[in-house]
């Protein structure tokens, strides 16, 4: 199981009510960002959340290189980060996702 936190205080108050939820995004965008936080906590590791096709977990490029996006609805996306510090590597650089188990939520953002 994922240990999921918020970058900011506002995004987790907002993200532990569903009131607050739909308030802010809408029904149908609140329904999809507590389908994805549920799936984050249900996922073992990064990998294992990236192997969901509802969720097309993807990892994003240019100055949001270690940053990962999930699919919500639209142009939308829940923003995620990796959190542990340091930064769990593969011996070629890259994030080892198979020990991802930590991930920051970031925004909520029309990445496109």
């Amino acid at each position: 199981m994922m240990e999921v936190s918020f970058a900011s205080g506002q995004m987790a108050r907002t993200c532990r009510s569903p009131a607050q939820m739909r308030r802010r995004w809408g029904r149908e965008r609140a329904k999809k960002v507590q389908l994805r936080l549920d799936q984050m906590m249900a996922a073992s590791t990064l990998a294992e959340l990236m192997t969901l096709p509802q969720a097309r977990c993807h990892q994003l490029g240019a100055d949001r290189d270690e940053q990962f996006s999930l699919d919500l609805d639209g142009p939308y996306r829940l923003l995620v980060a990796v959190d542990d510090d340091p930064m769990l590597r593969r011996d070629d650089g890259g994030i080892d996702l198979e020990r991802v188990t930590r991930l920051l939520v970031l925004e909520i953002d029309d990445t496109h």
